[in-house]
C-alpha cells in the first residue's frame, strides 16, 4: 500500500484534509453504539475530533450513555492534544469487553467540551453507528477512529502505514 491520499469524491472528505493539532466540532449526526445486543449510546448530540491521517473519533455525552453497562479500568494514557485518558469496560449480556470505551475527565482547554463524554473504540463493541450506516473500525487496533462510506484515507494504523 502507498502512503498517498485518497482523493475524495463530492460528499466525501480526505482524512489528509484534517488538521494538526486536531480540532473539537460538534455533530448532530445520530451516534449509536451496541454491545451484546443492548444500546450502550444514542445521542445525536456528539463531538468529533479531526486529526491528520485519522478517520473521526467521536464522543458521547454521558446523559446519552446506558453508564450501569460501564466499569471504570485502572490506568491511564496521555494524548498530547487532550490530556489523560482514563478507560472503561464494558459488561452486558452476559459479556464483558475490556477498555471498550476512554474518557478525558480534565481535558486540555481545547477539548474542554468534550468532559463527560467517552468514546468507544468500533472494534471492542459488536456495531457502532454514524446515522444508519455501520461503521468500520479505525486498522490497528489502537487508534479509535470509526469510518465510513464519506470518509477516505489511506488511514493511519492501515498495513504499510509504517512512519506516519
Amino acid at each position: 500500500m502507498k502512503n498517498e491520499r485518497i482523493e475524495p469524491k463530492p460528499g466525501q472528505e480526505s482524512v489528509w484534509d484534517y488538521p494538526r493539532p486536531p480540532r473539537l466540532e460538534a455533530t448532530q449526526k445520530r451516534l449509536r453504539v451496541v454491545f451484546a445486543g443492548v444500546t450502550i449510546a444514542d445521542t445525536v448530540a456528539g463531538y468529533r475530533v479531526l486529526e491528520t491521517s485519522h478517520p473521526p473519533v467521536y464522543y458521547i455525552p454521558l446523559k446519552d450513555i446506558q453508564t450501569r453497562f460501564l466499569q471504570r479500568e485502572a490506568g491511564c494514557s496521555v494524548c498530547e492534544w487532550k490530556g489523560e485518558a482514563s478507560y472503561w469496560t464494558v459488561v452486558a449480556g452476559g459479556r464483558k469487553s475490556p477498555k471498550a470505551a476512554w474518557s478525558y475527565d480534565a481535558p486540555t482547554p481545547a477539548f474542554v467540551a468534550i468532559r463527560g463524554h467517552l468514546a468507544f473504540y468500533a472494534s471492542r463493541v459488536d456495531e457502532c453507528f454514524v446515522e444508519e450506516e455501520r461503521v468500520v473500525p479505525q486498522p490497528g487496533g489502537f487508534y479509535g477512529g470509526w469510518i465510513t462510506a464519506d470518509i477516505v484515507g489511506p488511514f493511519k494504523g492501515e498495513a504499510g502505514s509504517s512512519g506516519w
